[in-house]
C-alpha cells in the first residue's frame, strides 16, 4: 500500500468507531400490530450517551426494589451475587455482598451426596422464586413471570419500555373490555397484561432515605434492570473512549510523517 492511503484508512476507522460509540438509542416505541401506542415516556438516564455513567445510589435503590417485590416473582438467573460487587458492580464490599447472600437459602448436595438447603454464597446465582416451571405457573394463574437478567435488552423500547410499563397502570377505559385476570396498561401492546401493578408510592422504605414515589421506584429498578443487563457498560464506554483517542493521536502522528516522507515530492 502507498504511504499516503493509510492516513486516509485510518481517519476513516477513528470516525466509523466514534459513530458507534455514539450512536444513539432506537427510537422508543411500544407498538403493537394494527394498533396506536402512545409514545413511551420521555426520561433522561445517568447511563445513556457514550461517556454515561451508573448511579451508584440509584443502582442500591433499585436493588432494593427488586428484593423485596421484584424478586417473589422474577428470577435473574444470570446473575452472581459478587457482580455486586468490584469496580463494575453496585458500590457494595465484598462484605456486604457476603452478608447480602447468606440472606437466601440454596439448595445443594453435601459431601454424602445428600441434599440439603445453605446460605447462598457470593459465587451464587440469584436464588429463584420458584424451583421450576411449573412451580412458577401454579403461582402465577399459569403464566411463568419473565426471567429479568436480560429484559431491558429483550424489549424494543429498552428501559424506557420497562420503566413505561412499571408507571402505566390505568383503570381501563369505558368500553374496553377486560379479560379475565388482566390488567389495562397504557404501554404494553394491547393495553392487556397479566401482571398486575407491582410499584405503587411507598412500595418499600428506601435505606438512604430518598423519597419512594412511583416514578422514583420505577427509575431506580429500570437503572439496576439496565446494569444487569450489561455490567459492563461502563468498562466497554472507557475502552471505546480510550480506543478513539488513540486513533486520533495516531491520525495525527501519522499525517506528520506523510507530510515529512512526501514532502519532498508534493513540493
Amino acid at each position: 500500500m502507498r504511504p499516503r492511503r493509510v492516513l486516509p484508512a485510518l481517519l476513516a476507522g477513528a470516525v466509523i468507531a466514534a459513530a458507534v460509540l455514539a450512536q444513539p438509542a432506537r427510537p422508543a416505541t411500544a407498538q403493537a400490530a394494527g394498533e396506536e401506542a402512545p409514545p413511551l415516556p420521555d426520561v433522561s438516564w445517568s447511563f445513556e450517551g457514550p461517556f454515561g455513567t451508573f448511579d451508584r445510589a440509584a443502582l442500591q435503590r433499585g436493588f432494593q426494589i427488586y428484593t423485596e417485590i421484584c424478586s417473589a416473582c422474577h428470577s435473574m438467573n444470570l446473575v452472581t451475587y459478587d457482580d455486586l460487587a468490584g469496580p463494575s458492580g453496585l458500590g457494595y464490599t465484598e462484605a456486604e455482598v457476603k452478608a447480602i447472600a447468606a440472606q437466601k437459602q440454596i439448595a445443594d448436595i453435601d459431601k454424602n451426596g445428600q441434599p440439603i438447603q445453605r446460605p447462598a454464597r457470593p459465587s451464587d446465582h440469584f436464588v429463584a422464586p420458584f424451583p421450576n416451571e411449573s412451580a412458577a405457573r401454579t403461582a402465577n394463574n399459569g403464566a411463568v413471570p419473565p426471567d429479568l437478567s436480560d429484559m431491558i435488552k429483550a424489549r424494543d423500547g429498552g428501559a424506557r419500555y420497562v420503566y413505561g410499563i412499571l408507571t402505566g397502570f390505568r383503570d381501563a377505559p369505558k368500553g374496553v373490555e377486560m379479560r379475565s385476570g388482566m390488567n389495562y396498561n397504557l404501554y404494553f401492546p394491547g393495553h392487556q397484561i397479566a401482571m398486575p401493578q407491582p410499584l405503587q408510592d411507598n412500595s418499600v422504605q428506601y435505606a438512604d432515605g430518598t423519597k419512594a414515589t412511583l416514578d422514583q421506584e420505577a427509575h431506580d429498578v429500570v437503572t439496576f434492570l439496565t446494569w444487569a443487563a450489561d455490567p459492563t457498560t461502563e468498562e466497554r464506554k472507557r475502552t471505546g473512549a480510550k480506543v478513539i483517542l488513540f486513533l486520533l493521536a495516531m491520525t495525527g502522528v501519522l499525517y506528520g510523517a506523510k507530510r515529512r516522507v512526501w514532502s519532498d515530492i508534493e513540493h
